[in-house]
């Protein structure tokens, strides 16, 4: 058995992934990790990445660059050009990131499915009952970024970004298995809350990047502050930065997930399956 199927094998254990990425000092970890990432010695950013691709789907092919400076460089790399080309149709709100496709659908009410028999309210998650009733009845979708995958997200369409909420929280891992065991996870966990605008309609339209363990920090361009654990207040920013269908937003440090948001009237494209992979700047949510 080679050791990739080995480390398979054991990660593939529930009680024993769960043990591993998540019984453990979670925030302490997250902070050395957004340290030693930055190391540029070679040595050190070899190895890394050696280990990294030992536990992850780590395809660099379609990286812009070949070389990178440290593990940070390598994960928050960009992509060649028209390496992910954006669905044209104007009535399409296309994927932000590239990601596995999690828990999805109508919100019913104001509740929504983390997986199966855990839901969390808009309320709990987005932290006001105004932007929750906005939301109301509407439409969702998660999507999980594996540590291997490109770690930028784009603007779903042509909007406007009003406002962002940083909340501050715990890294619990948030990959299915912590999801079928820790209720409510992403309403703990750290996360941005991204409002905007389409410029089409004038529907709202919010993104919640949530980070993770490992995740030491979420960039937006829209932003001149690091949101991290250790970033103190303002907590909400107001903005007025214009964004078109596909245009980078920012970025996580290693994988996560941004859970996207829609209001009623808006549908799943026909594609979107839970388990499904999709990539950036493929049909996501249907306009009404």
């Amino acid at each position: 058995m080679t050791m990739r199927a080995l480390l398979d094998r054991l990660t593939q254990q529930e009680d024993l992934n769960f043990l591993l990425t998540n019984r453990i000092p979670r925030q302490a970890l997250t902070r050395f990790m957004g340290w030693f990432s930055k190391i540029e010695q070679p040595l050190v950013r070899d190895a890394s990445i050696a280990v990294w691709r030992l536990f992850s789907d780590l395809d660099l092919s379609e990286a812009k660059k070949t070389r990178f400076k440290s593990l940070h460089d390598c994960s928050i790399r960009e992509l060649k050009a028209d390496a992910r080309p954006v669905y044209p149709d104007p009535n399409v709100l296309v994927s932000p990131c590239d990601a596995i496709l999690g828990a999805s659908g109508p919100v019913a009410g104001t509740e929504v499915i983390q997986a199966k028999g855990f839901p969390y309210t808009l309320q709990d998650l987005l932290g006001t009952g105004e932007l929750a009733e906005i939301y109301r009845d509407g439409c969702y979708v998660t999507l999980r970024l594996t540590s291997g995958m490109y770690h930028r997200f784009h603007a779903p369409h042509d909007c406007r970004v009003e406002r962002v909420t940083y909340v501050s929280g715990d890294t619990w891992n948030v990959n299915p298995i912590a999801l079928k065991r820790i209720e409510k996870l992403f309403c703990k966990n750290e996360r941005g809350i991204i409002e905007t605008r389409l410029t089409s309609g004038g529907h709202s339209v919010t993104l919640v990047p949530v980070a993770a363990i490992l995740v030491a920090s979420i960039r937006l361009h829209c932003l001149d502050v690091l949101l991290h654990l250790r970033h103190l207040e303002p907590n909400v920013f107001t903005c007025d930065a214009p964004f078109a269908k596909g245009q980078e937003m920012g970025w996580f440090e290693h994988g996560s997930t941004i859970i996207l948001f829609a209001p009623k009237g808006f549908s799943l494209a026909g594609t979107v399956a839970e388990g499904t992979t999709i990539h950036m700047g493929e049909p996501l949510l249907q306009f009404p």
